[in-house]
């Protein structure tokens, strides 16, 4: 039976105030995440989201408990300086404002930063910012100024770069809050890209409901514990549950919803709005036939 790629056991984190007290973000929690999995996560602000992003990709260490990726316990205090470079390299991050990962004046050098400070030889750091640029669509923009791009387009450079240094793993922490909707449809088209054509872990924390629903997989954080885990259709039937921990569910799923407690007779699941529209064509041809 093979390991987990990240398991994270009994984690538990607290950030200290001012005035010395601490406030705990993330309660005893446990995970296992498959290599290739696409996993949303869900919550309200404060609920814990980013700080487990940031204990995922060693950003922060938790105050107890167990994290391995790739089979290696990345909170053991033996680990020497190279080993925890090299685990690093296995999970990226993008963040939720892209100027905070660009740091060259030219779209295809600052691709090229990440691969560089790798040491990757120059033939290959050239072929990976081609291959990068390509998938996320900014190939044109290689030789332009990041400063001149789009917000959408700066986050595409993010990702870019981020897949440059070839991670088994990409988090991206509300990585499309900043985006206008078609910034938001480039960036989650390219990101549903590395997950099923590249074989990428994806890690997506976000607040929006109809991006949960890509994922194969969605987890709801609720004072720092994980409250729900399971599909999106799994997670978003518990929607009076979401409700009470602030959440809402897709519009197409609470639609369904309605007309079901209406009397109307929807069979299967409804996470998006084409699945919706098939639900509600497939009762009305029945109703149709039935008449």
């Amino acid at each position: 039976m093979s390991l987990p790629f990240i398991k994270l056991e009994n984690i538990n984190y607290s950030y200290k105030t001012d005035e010395g007290t601490s406030i705990p973000v993330i309660k005893d929690l446990s995970l296992e995440i498959e290599q290739g999995e696409f996993v949303a996560v869900l919550g309200h602000n404060g609920s814990g989201k980013s700080t487990l992003a940031k204990l995922m990709n060693m950003i922060l260490s938790p105050q107890d408990g167990k994290i391995y990726v790739g089979g290696k316990d990345i909170t053991d205090e033996n680990m020497t300086e190279p080993e925890i470079y090299e685990l690093r390299k296995t999970v990226g991050m993008v963040f939720q404002n892209p100027d905070n990962q660009l740091v060259a004046t030219v779209v295809e050098d600052d691709v090229a930063f990440g691969p560089e400070n790798l040491g990757v030889p120059s033939a290959e750091i050239r072929r990976r910012v081609d291959e990068a640029l390509a998938t996320v669509g900014m190939t044109k923009y290689a030789h332009h100024e990041p400063h001149r791009l789009s917000v959408g387009q700066k986050q595409r450079v993010a990702i870019a770069g981020i897949i440059a240094m070839m991670p088994e793993c990409i988090i991206f922490d509300e990585s499309t809050a900043m985006l206008d909707p078609i910034g938001r449809r480039e960036v989650l088209a390219s990101i549903k890209k590395l997950n099923s054509e590249m074989g990428i872990t994806i890690i997506m924390i976000t607040h929006y409901m109809d991006e949960a629903a890509m994922a194969g997989r969605v987890l709801v954080l609720d004072g720092g514990r994980i409250a729900v885990d399971g599909t999106p259709s799994e997670v978003f039937e518990r929607e009076d549950e979401l409700r009470l921990m602030g959440l809402d569910v897709p519009q197409s799923t609470s639609l369904v919803h309605k007309l079901r407690r209406a009397g109307v007779a929807l069979d299967g699941d409804c996470t998006t709005p084409e699945s919706c529209a098939e639900l509600i064509a497939r009762a009305l041809g029945k109703e149709g036939q039935n008449g």
